[in-house]
C-alpha cells in the first residue's frame, strides 16, 4: 500500500492534477519557469468556448506550489463563469506568479512572464490582479499584445479596481433591496474585510451613501490611511465574523465563508469583491440559504474589472463600461429571485445561467 511507504504529508503530491476538484475540466495548464529571472508561474486556461481566456495575474507568496496550483485553477474557473454571466465573449483564465510582489517582482521577471503569455498566441489574455499594477501591465505590453488593463496614457482602460468596486457596490445594493426592501445603504452596518485598491473604492461608495463602515486589514498603516480619508471606523476586535452587522463584504483572499466562520456569522447579507468566497460552493451555499443569509455570488458582482478591461478589446468607452457595470444590479436581483423560485442556492442559480450560455455557444459550433 502507498500509505505504508510514503509519509502522510507526501500523499498529496501523488494526487493527479486531473483528479483535483478544482481542475474541473480545464483545457490547459501552463507551468512557466525561468532560472535567470526567478520566475515561477502557472497559467490556467479553463474554458475558451465563448472566446479567449481572459483573467488577471496574481503574484503571491504561497505556502506551497500545490497551493498556487489550486488557486489558479479555482480562479480561472471562476473567470469562465464571470465572463459568461456578464455576457462577454470571453473564456476563463488566470495566472499566478509565486513570490513576494514587494521584494521579488522585477522588470525582468515581468517581461519574461509576458513572453510566456505571448507564446500562447492569444489563447490567454492577461491583466492585473493582486500584487500587480497598471504599470506592470504596461511593461508586459512591450513584449505581447495579449494583455489588458494597461494605462490610459498607453491607450488602455486604466486601473480596473474602481470599476470592480462599483460593480460590487451595485451587487450589494441589489442584495440589500432583496433582503431589506430598499437599496439605500444609509445607516446600514457594513464590515469591509481587505482594504486593497478595490476595498478602498468600495469604502468610498459606502461612505458617500452614509453607511456605517468598519474596515479590517492586516496592514495597519493602510487601515489608518483609509479611516482618515473616508471617516470610517477600524475594526479593533478579534473575530469579525461574530460581530453584529447588516452586510459582510470580503474583499481580500477567498474561502472566508467556511465551516469555521458560518456558524458565527451574524451578517444578513454577504456581498464582496473577493473571488471564491465560499470554501465549498455547494455545501456552504446551502448552509447560508438555510440560515437566511443572502449571498451575492462573487463571480457576478465583482465582474466590473473584466468589463473594464474588455473595453480595450471591443473598443467601447467609459459610458458603456459604466452601463454594463450598473447592470450587475439587475442581474443580481434576477438571480436572487430565481434562486428562491427554483429552491436552489444563489450560487447554483448564477452558475446555471453562466453554464447555459456556454452550452448554447457550444451548440452553435
Amino acid at each position: 500500500m502507498i500509505s505504508e511507504i510514503v509519509p502522510t504529508n507526501e500523499l498529496k503530491k501523488l494526487d493527479p492534477v486531473f483528479g483535483q476538484l478544482s481542475f474541473d475540466n480545464h483545457e490547459q495548464i501552463v507551468f512557466c519557469n525561468d532560472k535567470d529571472t526567478g520566475l515561477k508561474a502557472i497559467i490556467g486556461i479553463h474554458n475558451t468556448v465563448l472566446g479567449p481566456a481572459l483573467g488577471g495575474t496574481r503574484m503571491w507568496k504561497y505556502n506551497s506550489e500545490w497551493d498556487a496550483l489550486n488557486d489558479v485553477l479555482r480562479l480561472s474557473r471562476g473567470m469562465t463563469f464571470k465572463s459568461a454571466i456578464t455576457g462577454l465573449n470571453l473564456g476563463g483564465g488566470k495566472a499566478v506568479i509565486i513570490g513576494d510582489a514587494k521584494t521579488q517582482k522585477t522588470p525582468e521577471l515581468m517581461l519574461r512572464f509576458g513572453e510566456f503569455v505571448h507564446s500562447l498566441s492569444g489563447k490567454y489574455i492577461t491583466a492585473e490582479d493582486v500584487g500587480m499594477h497598471t504599470s506592470d501591465m504596461d511593461l508586459v505590453r512591450t513584449v505581447t499584445p495579449y494583455v489588458t488593463g494597461i494605462s490610459e496614457e498607453k491607450g488602455g482602460a486604466g486601473n480596473p479596481s474602481p470599476i470592480t468596486a462599483y460593480g460590487v457596490f451595485m451587487g450589494m445594493k441589489a442584495a440589500a433591496k432583496y433582503k431589506f426592501g430598499t437599496d439605500i445603504l444609509e445607516d446600514k452596518v457594513v464590515y469591509v474585510q481587505g482594504i486593497g485598491n478595490v476595498g478602498e473604492s468600495l469604502v468610498e461608495h459606502l461612505s458617500n451613501e452614509g453607511a456605517k463602515v468598519y474596515i479590517s486589514d492586516i496592514n495597519q498603516d493602510r487601515l489608518e490611511e483609509v479611516r482618515d480619508k473616508y471617516h470610517v471606523d477600524i475594526y479593533g476586535g478579534k473575530n469579525i465574523y461574530a460581530e453584529e452587522m447588516d452586510i459582510y463584504a470580503p474583499c481580500a483572499l477567498g474561502a472566508t465563508v467556511n465551516d469555521d466562520t458560518i456558524p458565527q456569522l451574524k451578517a444578513k447579507v454577504i456581498a464582496g469583491a473577493a473571488n471564491n468566497q465560499l470554501a465549498d460552493e455547494q455545501k456552504h451555499g446551502k448552509v447560508l440559504r438555510e440560515r437566511g443569509i443572502v449571498y451575492a455570488p462573487d463571480f457576478l458582482i465583482n465582474a466590473g474589472g473584466i468589463i473594464n478591461v474588455y473595453a480595450e478589446l471591443e473598443n467601447y468607452g467609459k459610458q458603456e463600461i459604466i452601463r454594463k457595470t450598473e447592470n450587475i444590479f439587475n442581474t443580481t436581483l434576477e438571480i436572487l429571485s430565481n434562486a428562491e423560485t427554483n429552491d436552489v442556492t444563489t450560487h447554483q442559480a448564477a452558475l446555471a445561467i453562466a453554464q447555459s450560455k456556454i452550452e448554447a455557444r457550444k451548440s452553435e459550433k
